[in-house]
């Protein structure tokens, strides 16, 4: 098989029902192949169309002529202590992103990536000291689930007992900044015939992107986290400095209109605890404050901190986190504290792949130390 760095036919992943129609029809295939396709893909999440029992070899010669199953490749697999699992993916030209599990009394959540890199420059997060390289593709977008899959033995979609049952969009990247693509992804995830993730197990996570809020909301239907960290502007400003752009005023009424929020259905407020930075008591109730001002159907996830190499930040101390909970417990606000999880295999965002370029960048060096062989004699 052509190795797919440099294989020219289309991948089936990532293709909408629409588009998968259509590129059957140009081999003159008819629109129902299409419902068998999708759910081998899926469904029963084969790898290979040959695995496609339903369909005669002759289709099966003819498709593999022209399409291919694209499975993104494993780089490096980290299980953790705590069961926390990590995949770095090295993509098809070569670059790489991080996908994590985490599991959590018979259910767990994949963390999935949106962008190799990120623009936004986020003062505490590692993904933050990557620069932006490109947007993920829809198949790129769903192979980490699909691996993930693979990995935990969770076919055919149906099998009872996953651990893969929820979906969080806050992997590497701003998600909508690319928005088409991750749309397009998670309708394919959503849909009830294949993947068949439903919308209230998925959530989307975003530092702001306001204008585009909505839009995810009424086309996308998933449930939304925003990434807050501070409750005044000019310490967000440092934090997350979309906020200079959009800020906390523009963002809390972009919260407090989102299709679909409600109480049953709140959104979460991420909140990454820093020492002596964001979590003062005075801090947890200008929060509180907010959230009633702008009438935000919200809850409060309380992250500590989880440090990596060169960050100037520290983790709030634990009578720190606990008093701030209990403050927002008090005022009326569900705000449980994200036990650290995966600290042994760098779970945090972009701790794997800045590993990984740290590891090529040692090898290159120590190449270019290598003094050159010695002649040889006369």
């Amino acid at each position: 098989m052509t190795h797919p760095y440099t294989d020219t036919r289309t991948n089936l992943i990532g293709l909408t029902r629409d588009e998968l129609v259509a590129k059957l029809a140009e081999i003159g295939e008819k629109p129902f192949r299409a419902k068998q396709i999708w759910h081998w893909l899926y469904h029963q999440g084969v790898t290979d169309i040959a695995a496609m029992s339903s369909l005669s070899k002759t289709l099966h010669a003819k498709m593999e002529q022209h399409f291919y199953i694209g499975r993104l490749e494993v780089a490096r697999h980290l299980t953790s202590e705590d069961g926390s699992q990590k995949w770095l993916f090295r993509l098809e030209d070569g670059s790489e992103v991080e996908t994590v599990l985490i599991p959590d009394e018979g259910r767990g959540a994949l963390c999935i990536s949106s962008q190799v890199g990120c623009s936004l420059n986020c003062d505490f997060c590692n993904t933050g000291t990557q620069n932006i390289v490109r947007n993920l593709t829809p198949a790129e977008i769903i192979g980490q689930l699909l691996a993930a899959r693979d990995s935990q033995g969770e076919w055919p979609s149906g099998v009872d007992g996953r651990l893969l049952t929820n979906i969080v969009m806050m992997g590497m990247g701003e998600p909508l900044m690319n928005f088409d693509n991750v749309k397009k992804a998670l309708l394919i995830i959503k849909d009830g015939e294949g993947i068949a993730i439903s919308k209230r197990r998925i959530t989307l996570s975003t530092s702001g992107v306001v204008p585009m809020m909505a839009r995810c909301g009424d086309e996308i239907e998933v449930d939304l986290a925003v990434s807050l960290h501070a409750a005044r502007d000019e310490l967000r400003d440092v934090l997350v400095p979309i906020n200079k752009k959009y800020p906390l005023d523009q963002l809390l009424t972009a919260c407090a209109a989102y299709p679909g929020a409600r109480n049953a259905r709140r959104i979460t407020m991420e909140y990454v605890m820093i020492k002596d930075v964001n979590d003062s008591p005075d801090d947890a109730r200008l929060l509180a404050k907010l959230m009633h001002q702008y009438q935000i159907p919200a809850k409060f996830n309380l992250i500590p901190f989880n440090p990596w190499p060169g960050t100037r930040y520290e983790t709030s101390s634990n009578n720190a986190v606990h008093r701030f909970s209990r403050i927002l417990n008090d005022l009326g606000y569900s705000a449980p504290i994200r036990q650290p999880r995966g600290r042994d295999i760098m779970a945090a965002c972009g701790q794997l792949k800045s590993d990984s370029e740290n590891l090529k960048l040692k090898a290159l060096a120590a190449k270019r130390a290598k003094p050159d062989p010695a002649p040889l004699p006369v």
